[in-house]
């Protein structure tokens, strides 16, 4: 891989290999520094990176490796709110609405945190950063059914609980 196929291929996946790092360890610095580091690892190791597909994906793997390694080694684990990844215009709604909207992505965010590591793994690739379910398989190095499962149980626990806590007021 030459600097232009760099440019090209790896360089335009650095937003969401950004939020994918920010989910993972809560810190802004931290995932610039993870970011940062995957594109050294894949800049050094281009010379055997021609069997490689699909760049994207393989640079996801690497930043949820380095993300998982930094959370080992720091002991510590939190998430960025959800509406931070999202584009969210709340200028037209009232401000009745603008604080219902908010506060259901305040939820939405608490929910998802307290889901099991896979789960929340696979609901943010395919929800926030809109992966395909072949792509996720190559990031979290698992099979499509997996992928399936986790993401199934994943959007039935944030309904669920969603639907509790608007059903009662809890």
């Amino acid at each position: 891989m030459n600097l232009e196929a760099f440019q090209n291929r790896v360089l335009p996946a650095k937003n969401k290999l950004f939020r994918f790092a920010l989910r993972f360890l809560g810190n802004e610095e931290e995932a610039k520094d993870v970011v940062q580091e995957v594109f050294i690892r894949v800049w050094n190791g281009r010379e055997q990176m021609n069997e490689v597909e699909n760049w994207e994906a393989w640079c996801m793997r690497i930043t949820r490796n380095l993300s998982l390694d930094r959370i080992r080694s720091i002991n510590r684990k939190q998430t960025q709110p959800i509406e931070a990844s999202f584009d969210v215009k709340l200028e037209t709604l009232t401000p009745h609405e603008s604080t219902e909207a908010h506060e259901s992505m305040q939820k939405i965010t608490q929910l998802i945190a307290a889901l099991p590591e896979k789960q929340r793994q696979v609901i943010h690739l395919r929800d926030v950063e809109g992966y395909s379910y072949n792509e996720i398989c190559d990031i979290l190095e698992i099979d499509m059914n997996q992928v399936k499962v986790n993401l199934f149980r994943a959007r039935n626990a944030v309904r669920e609980k969603l639907m509790k806590i608007n059903a009662y007021g809890l």
